[in-house]
């Protein structure tokens, strides 16, 4: 989600992005093993516009590898049980390190037995949930992404929370295009929003948010205090539920009531969970799959005020690579204290 460009802001090309986060995570005792796939998540975010899971995630990353909530130099394990189902224990680490690990033997597997599973358990905030499953989707594969987050959103009719933001990601590979991404939280918007705008000193929308007593709020403190909006609000709650059995249930992970916050330095590790599903559509879709999806994606984009999910992102890609991004100097004067901390 785009936002105002801060008055006060730093400009930093990706390049820039890339050694900012790298010197912060390094200095906050991210080993070098775990190192490249945190930084691409956040360099991808910011590429992408999704600025809240970008460098205004980062100091929260920081935060925890410092003080042990996360540990930085987590080596996590993979077994298969099935040959189409893997695991990976993240072992209380960063969650992009375990699904590094885990997404080439999900992708081998899905092209050998036509469908295949991962789950990673022990696990942690994934940032951009979309990413993982454009990915997949690289490879010539369907793929559905599942990821649960320390509870925040109460189920329909309830007060109090039980659900995390509780993303879902859709993507299916394109011939002549980029994979076609869907990435959407239960909530109204990702917690993760309500952080930026924090930040940024500006206000949220009214129905992104209520406080602790159930009133909405526009103030983006008192939101992170209370609970977060669902999308639709039967609709998605009952999202929030099919993903909270997919990514915390089957993978054995915390269920989002009983996980730590992503926000404070408060608790143990979250042990949250993701799981990913690839399918090879070859063999179902038929030899005219190509042609029926490219009808299918024509009769959305021919429309003129109708938009294709992923458009925006795309779009954001090409223009940040070419122009690079502003943060607040606030945030660029946190993110170099980490980074210039213990001679990083």
């Amino acid at each position: 989600m785009s936002h105002p460009t801060p008055a006060d802001g730093i400009a930093l090309t990706l390049a820039e992005v890339e050694d900012l986060t790298s010197r912060a995570l390094s200095a906050s005792g991210v080993s070098p093993a775990n190192l490249g796939p945190l930084v691409a998540s956040v360099v991808a975010a910011e590429a992408d516009g999704i600025h809240s899971h970008g460098l205004a995630r980062l100091p929260t990353y920081c935060e925890h590898a410092r003080c042990g909530k996360i540990d930085g130099a987590a080596t996590p394990t993979l077994d298969q049980p099935r040959p189409g189902l893997v695991r990976v224990d993240a072992r209380d680490g960063f969650a992009h390190p375990a699904i590094e690990l885990g997404l080439p033997a999900l992708i081998a597997a899905a092209k050998a037995q036509g469908i295949a599973a991962l789950a990673v358990t022990n696990s942690y905030n994934c940032g951009v949930v979309g990413h993982h499953v454009e990915r997949i989707a690289e490879a010539g594969l369907l793929a559905l992404g599942f990821v649960n987050a320390p509870a925040s959103m109460a189920p329909f009719g309830g007060n109090t929370p039980v659900f995390g933001t509780n993303p879902i990601a859709f993507a299916v590979p394109r011939a002549d295009a980029p994979p076609l991404v869907l990435d959407q939280s239960a909530s109204v918007v990702a917690k993760s929003e309500l952080i930026v705008h924090q930040q940024r000193g500006q206000p949220i929308p009214e129905g992104w948010a209520l406080d602790k007593d159930g009133n909405p709020t526009t103030d983006p403190a008192t939101g992170l205090a209370g609970s977060m909006v669902p999308s639709g609000g039967y609709k998605g709650a009952g999202q929030a539920l099919i993903v909270e059995l997919m990514a915390a249930w089957l993978t054995g992970a915390n269920l989002s009531l009983d996980a730590s916050s992503f926000a404070d330095n408060k608790g143990g590790s979250p042990r949250t969970g993701q799981c990913f599903l690839a399918l090879d559509p070859g063999p179902l879709a038929g030899a005219d799959a190509t042609t029926r999806l490219t009808r299918l994606v024509e009769a959305i984009t021919s429309q003129p005020n109708a938009r294709l999910p992923g458009t925006r992102r795309l779009a954001a890609r090409n223009r940040t690579h070419d122009h690079g991004i502003t943060i607040p100097a606030t945030l660029h004067a946190r993110l170099q204290a980490y980074a210039e901390a213990a001679g990083g």
